[in-house]
């Protein structure tokens, strides 16, 4: 290899590295403010827990009801949950000059978006499914279904804040905005919510979980290709 070519190599993965460098900085400061704003950050959980610890006091003690419920129950929790910060995902840094700032860098928009949606999803969805076994306990769910509600979780909250950044960014600036965001995000989560909910009640039943998730994962990756691209542009026309 000639000097050239070595100094070539070098210097991609400079680059590589700098933008995941220029990554975990914008997590690691949303994170840090997020626990600045600790209320907002337990909103969404106990929010999550009141709806999912609600249905089994107003249904009442029939076990074969509560764990049929369950995996519906939790999803819509999960879904309804993620909605409540989704307003602010962008607000803040538009209030007060950040967005802006970000427009102007000499970086990918799309990457340090995807930075942003990966920091809601560990302040807000991350949580949930955390606390989504002990919740499924109350729905006396069997530990199979309760390690299958996690992984759905894992697969399928993160689509909810891709799917929801897009929404946010498109409503950025609005009145109204928090209702907007709720009516241009619930019809497109609804495959995850199906799905999700479908692998849980498969596994109860005795069924095969795998095209289940194969199909959670199918939808978060393409998510993960297009939602920060697309919510890059969605900031650039909301920012005119």
């Amino acid at each position: 290899m000639s000097s050239m070519d070595k100094s070539l190599t070098a210097g991609t993965a400079k680059d590589k590295l700098s933008l995941f460098g220029l990554l975990g900085l914008v997590i690691r400061r949303d994170l840090i403010l997020a626990m600045r704003r600790r209320a907002d950050v337990l909103t969404t959980l106990v929010f999550f827990v009141m709806v999912v610890s609600l249905f089994p006091l107003g249904v009442g003690p029939e076990l074969d009801m509560l764990r049929k419920m369950a995996p519906g129950v939790v999803w819509v929790a999960a879904l309804l949950a993620s909605m409540l910060s989704l307003g602010r995902l962008f607000s803040a840094d538009y209030l007060d000059g950040t967005l802006e700032q970000l427009l102007l860098a000499p970086q990918p928009l799309s990457l340090l978006v995807l930075g942003k949606i990966i920091a809601h999803w560990m302040v807000s969805g991350l949580p949930l499914v955390l606390m989504a076994p002990v919740l499924g306990l109350q729905f006396d769910m069997s530990a199979q279904a309760l390690w299958v509600l996690i992984a759905t979780l894992l697969l399928g909250t993160p689509i909810l804040s891709m799917i929801g950044a897009v929404g946010a960014a498109l409503t950025l600036g609005l009145r109204g905005g928090g209702v907007l965001v709720s009516l241009l995000v619930l019809p497109l989560c609804i495959p995850v919510l199906i799905f999700g909910a479908g692998a849980v009640e498969a596994v109860t039943s005795g069924m095969s979980v795998v095209s289940h998730l194969s199909l959670l994962g199918a939808m978060m990756l393409l998510a993960l290709v297009f939602t920060p691209w697309v919510t890059a542009q969605a900031l650039r026309i909301s920012m005119e």
